[in-house]
């Protein structure tokens, strides 16, 4: 019988430790939360801000117009051409923003300038 009662003891005191670790842990955790609330600072990602932002200088969009302006009609692939990109496909992201604009018109498959 005492190995039983033993047996006992030593659960009862491995039981008593992990609840004293969890209970630190549990402090932690309640430091860590508190925290979180009293920081004004914004986290990782992309900053809120007033609609899109303009770059300076010349763009890809910029370069397009241009080369739309010089050759009306021309279409996609021959613009990702002359513009000498890697990936001509980014154009098709590119070109209804200018149309949205009035930079560009699309009339069949090929791109005019705007009015």
């Amino acid at each position: 019988m005492p190995r039983v009662s033993n047996t006992v003891d030593q659960a009862r005191t491995l039981l008593e430790r992990r609840l004293k670790e969890l209970d630190d842990e549990r402090r932690q955790v309640e430091a860590a939360l508190a925290g979180l609330g009293k920081s004004a600072r914004r986290g990782a990602g992309r900053p809120r801000g007033p609609g899109r932002r303009r770059r300076r200088g010349s763009t890809r969009a910029d370069q397009a117009v241009k080369l739309i302006t010089d050759n009306p009609g021309i279409k996609v692939s021959e613009l990702g051409k002359k513009m000498k990109l890697n990936h001509p496909n980014y154009l098709y992201r590119v070109l209804p923003d200018l149309e949205k604009e009035g930079r560009i018109k699309r009339k069949g498959s090929g791109y005019h300038p705007g009015s």
